[in-house]
């Protein structure tokens, strides 16, 4: 159960910068996010995270939106990451990848040992 919990809060932390990359591949809504990080394995997320959590990266100025017709139904909203938010995934991964490798190090030292 504790460990369940470490990575909840693990997943929690590095969705936002999921987003920020998806966002980085190219423009897109919400919903589309929620599908796609539905595919990822340990990544299942709904609405009621993404949106929430859009908002708060849109406040914070590391994406900008748009509205667009839609075929199917009413305008969606329309997602991309500004200058602010590529520097903040690239600080991210440059982190990401230290922390993963030094976690990866421990753990394999404490297999052989």
């Amino acid at each position: 159960m504790v460990a369940e919990k470490a990575f909840s809060q693990l997943r929690r932390g590095a969705l936002e910068y999921c987003v920020l990359a998806l966002l980085q591949r190219e423009e897109t809504y919400g919903f589309e996010l929620v599908k796609a990080l539905g595919q990822v394995d340990g990544l299942v997320t709904t609405e009621g995270t993404i949106y929430p959590l859009l908002a708060r990266l849109r406040r914070e100025g590391l994406v900008e939106t748009t509205w667009r017709e839609s075929e199917s139904g009413p305008p969606r909203r329309y997602y991309r990451s500004t200058d602010e938010g590529r520097a903040a995934l690239a600080a991210f991964i440059a982190d990401w990848e230290r922390f993963r490798d030094s976690v990866d190090a421990v753990l394999e030292q404490g297999r052989q040992g």
